[in-house]
């Protein structure tokens, strides 16, 4: 079965989920995997889908042509087999937070660190919250450490970091719960 990321971006507004949803239920679709945001003033989301019936995505024809008319950028991309599955990672999972005033670097210098000690970042998100007189720049991450780097070394390199930057850096471990 043939498997496809599907991207769309616009101006954001209420109704694009179900909008999106929509053309994939009629089209037989199944969402196997979906992420969907804001950023700046822009929705944004992501979905891997399949359908059994569909091999190319030219076989998805006009069915995103509302979603164009409505502003919005459709990408589809045909996945290449394994690229659909569920990733096994091995590791313990960590929230990292980061909290500061605004400034270029950031983002590289946590992940560059993280990178430095093969931690695999499986989710990040920003935002500038505060007033515009007093904006604070918040990162999210999660991430997975690998079995040969403890807590503990973790921590120290945020707290390097955290005194570089002058921002306030947790790291705290995320318990799995089955459902």
């Amino acid at each position: 079965m043939s498997h496809f990321a599907l991207t769309i971006i616009g101006r954001d507004r209420p109704g694009i989920v179900s909008q999106v949803t929509e053309i994939l239920y009629r089209s037989g679709c199944n969402i196997a995997d979906s992420s969907c945001s804001i950023l700046g003033g822009q929705f944004s989301m992501i979905l891997i889908l399949s359908n059994p019936e569909i091999k190319e995505k030219s076989d998805f024809g006009e069915a995103f042509a509302p979603l164009e008319e409505a502003g919005l950028s459709v990408f589809l991309r045909t996945l290449k087999p394994g690229g659909e599955i569920r990733p096994h990672l091995e590791g313990e999972i960590y929230m990292i937070s980061v909290y500061g005033a605004d400034k270029p670097g950031i983002v590289y210098r946590v992940a560059n660190e993280l990178g430095k000690r093969q931690v695999n970042i499986t989710d990040l998100n920003t935002k500038l919250v505060g007033s515009d007189a007093r904006p604070v720049y918040v990162m999210m991450l999660e991430a997975v450490l690998p079995a040969e780097l403890c807590e503990e070394e973790l921590v120290a390199a945020m707290n390097s970091l955290k005194d570089e930057l002058q921002v306030d850096i947790s790291v705290r471990s995320i318990t799995p719960v089955e459902l």
